[in-house]
């Protein structure tokens, strides 16, 4: 199998299970049993992970709340605010986000319409930018919360969050933004960013699934109420046990990240760009989603001439790709991302998401080009290559 959907998932770097191995098994204390050694070594190794996480992000250790992942830290930081404006009796009832925002996202803001907030949801430009203006026209109504991605999930858009953050300070809202995607991925600065609230997800940066955190800024503080009672853990904002052994890989991940986003940014952009090249000699008519500077290195988000996306995937059986978000994968429904970018609903179900990765070699993106243009029905006579039997190093 050939992986391209590493905006999905990624795999898990070997160097982080290695460094979760043993929480699962000779460490194995509670970190919250300060009583005793095994519980004080289980919470050093919590620590000494909230601060590899908080480097990368440029933040304070202690302005970090680990969660199961972005889904519960959108949930928290959304929710979260806006409970605490009902208990204290903040008038502001405007919550503002993108039409190309997460599920977990828009669906928080629209649910909140029942609790007597009032969602808007911003359009964007077909290349998914949103315009600052209109951002500072929705402000005019006093607003208590903005929340805008960093990185698409769909189309690696990176929005320019250090043009729309000073528009957001002046409206006198909070800010937050779902990093997902970007976390890891690409250099983050967050106090820079002037950013109140933020959310990660460990396993969209060669990290375990089920855990990721929410960023609280300080200073200012920021004020939320829980979405469930507990023991008081993380700082009162998130109580349970922390899982230990999922901690600490998060936090190696992170570590990793910080140690080699660089280069291996430029390691990936390469491949990316090797790949739609070569699709784009194998597949005429072939488009892209979206531009191609102002993304993630790794994404594409293409469309293909004259086939559904869903039938190249079906003819490609040896890869792993996929049309959008994993998180919507139960629903048939074009993408509400491709179709708030101005997309009918032809063009949107034409079009693939590709995502290419740490562990992505040159051979596997050949592959996949020539797979990719099979399905699609579309290869083109070229000379094969002996050890491979493919057509592909005919293209420069």
């Amino acid at each position: 199998m050939i992986y391209l959907d590493n905006q999905a998932t990624t795999r898990c770097d070997p160097r982080v299970v290695a460094a979760m191995l043993p929480w699962f098994t000779d460490a194995f204390g509670n970190p919250h049993s300060a009583e005793h050694a095994m519980g004080q070594h289980a919470a050093e190794a919590v620590e000494s992970a909230r601060a590899h996480l908080a480097a990368l992000l440029g933040v304070e250790p202690r302005e970090l709340v680990f969660t199961s992942g972005a889904t519960e830290a959108n949930n928290l930081a959304i929710q979260g605010v806006a409970r605490h404006a009902l208990r204290t009796g903040d008038p502001r009832r405007r919550l503002v986000t993108l039409a190309t925002e997460h599920p977990c996202v828009l669906e928080t803001v629209r649910d909140l319409g029942s609790d007597g907030f009032e969602p808007v949801v911003l359009p964007v430009h077909p290349d998914g930018r949103l315009d600052p203006e209109r951002l500072r026209a929705a402000l005019v109504v006093p607003t208590l919360l903005v929340s805008i991605m960093a990185v698409n999930n769909e189309t690696g858009l990176i929005q320019d969050l250090a043009r729309l953050a000073p528009i957001v300070r002046a409206g006198g809202a909070l800010l937050h933004s779902d990093l997902a995607q970007a976390a890891g991925k690409m250099p983050l600065d967050l106090r820079a960013l002037d950013l109140d609230l933020a959310s990660v997800s460990g396993h969209k940066f060669y990290g375990p699934k089920g855990v990721g955190a929410l960023f609280v800024r300080r200073r200012p503080r920021v004020r939320l109420r829980p979405l469930f009672s507990g023991g008081g853990q993380e700082r009162g904002l998130r109580s349970g046990t922390l899982p230990t052994p999922l901690v600490v890989g998060l936090g190696e991940a992170a570590r990793l990240a910080l140690l080699e986003q660089g280069g291996e940014a430029a390691r990936v952009r390469v491949l990316r760009d090797r790949l739609l090249h070569r699709l784009r000699a194998l597949v005429p008519g072939l488009q892209l989603n979206g531009d191609l500077d102002d993304r993630i290195p790794g994404n594409l988000n293409l469309r293909f001439p004259g086939c559904r996306a869903l039938d190249v995937i079906a003819g490609a059986p040896e890869l792993c790709v996929s049309t959008g978000s994993a998180c919507s994968a139960a629903d048939l429904a074009p993408s509400h991302v491709l179709s708030a970018m101005g997309l009918d609903v032809d063009q949107v179900n034409r079009s693939l998401r590709l995502a290419v990765g740490r562990f992505t070699s040159a051979a596997e993106v050949d592959e996949a080009a020539f797979c990719l243009a099979r399905a699609a029905g579309r290869p083109r006579a070229l000379p094969l290559d002996p050890a491979k039997g493919s057509p592909l190093k005919a293209i420069s």
